[in-house]
């Protein structure tokens, strides 16, 4: 499982909820820096925001996952004891 291996490698929830809004952040720097640079139009300018920022809705999802998990993890091993 993706969720269980990226746990133990030290991913966590937030980190996830980081870079997701790193990704809208980026996505509008890019758009914006891509609006300058361009001197032919908007198609490329829009085309690298829309890139960037479909990755954000993907790190919210491993972020919800990952905060399922540690949820879980968590009872499981607080019942333990």
């Amino acid at each position: 499982m993706i969720v269980k291996m990226l746990h133990a490698k030290g991913m966590r929830s937030e980190h996830a909820y980081t870079a997701a809004f790193a990704s809208i952040g980026l996505s509008v720097a890019s758009w914006c820096g891509s609006m300058k640079a361009e001197s032919v139009g908007t198609a490329r300018a829009d085309r690298w925001g829309i890139l960037i920022g479909e990755w954000a809705p993907t790190f919210f999802a491993l972020g919800l996952a990952l905060a399922n998990y540690e949820r879980d993890h968590e009872a499981l091993h607080s019942t333990e004891r």
